[in-house]
């Protein structure tokens, strides 16, 4: 598999795998973001079997050694399937999540403990700022938060605006459709009564950058595709609810 790097922010480098054998004939991209800075941090870890080709990738932007922080979004085995093994390569990296999924599943996980976040702490990496803002069950996952990067406005939405494709790095093109057309292929998104308040609360950030896990990342007015995902998960809660109760 070849990696590709991109700097989609400053300071911000894309990692981006393309495999052909999920949802073909587009495939899908798996990308995990290395956010600069004095105290450099890792922002999805992969499966354990990319964990060679990332590795390698990491190192032609810095020594692995750098990394002191490492995260995802929520427990699933392509955001924090290798943990353990950049913990072995990054002597000084420490897992980072929130105090719930620290709680639930990475204190037993993570061979060295964890940092426990609250909801809006941040992490000064030196020179990028990372607030953690939890946001259980969005997508999906009890566990599940994302980061935002609050001096350059990059939003880390691990698995949210998912779409399919090998697209551009970055695009300033319109991702809803692509994200919503996705969902109706996988419908990873919980559309619990939250879900709409969760996405219009992430839009009121107006984020710059949506960095996202699965295809390209987005440059521009950041909101308006969290607004436009926020309508989509209110009508479908809706259409849910309204829904005959089985006999």
């Amino acid at each position: 598999m070849d990696t590709r790097i991109n700097e989609i922010a400053p300071g911000v480098y894309r990692l981006s795998t393309w495999v052909e054998a999920v949802a073909p004939p587009a495939g899908f991209t798996f990308n995990q973001f290395l956010i600069d800075g004095d105290e450099p941090m890792l922002f999805h870890c992969g499966h354990r079997q990319t964990f060679a080709d990332l590795a390698q990738a990491v190192e032609r932007i810095m020594p692995l050694e750098r990394l002191r922080w490492i995260s995802f979004g929520h427990v699933e085995a392509d955001e924090c399937g290798a943990m353990n093994l950049w913990l072995e390569a990054a002597p000084r990296a420490q897992v980072a999540h929130g105090v719930l999924g620290c709680d639930v599943s990475i204190n037993d996980l993570a061979d060295r403990p964890p940092r426990a976040l609250a909801d809006g702490e941040v992490i000064d990496l030196g020179g990028k700022r990372m607030r953690w803002l939890g946001t259980p069950h969005v997508p999906h996952g009890w566990e599940a938060g994302i980061y935002y990067e609050e001096t350059a406005g990059t939003l880390f939405c691990g698995d949210l605006l998912t779409h399919v494709g090998d697209g551009a790095a970055l695009t300033r093109d319109d991702i809803l459709p692509a994200a919503l057309e996705a969902e109706g292929m996988f419908h990873a998104m919980c559309m619990t009564p939250a879900t709409g308040q969760v996405l219009r609360g992430l839009a009121a950030l107006a984020p710059t950058t949506l960095a996202l896990m699965h295809g390209s990342s987005f440059e521009g007015d950041g909101a308006a595709p969290l607004r436009g995902l926020a309508d989509f998960c209110e009508r479908e809660a809706a259409r849910f609810n309204d829904a005959p109760t089985p006999a």
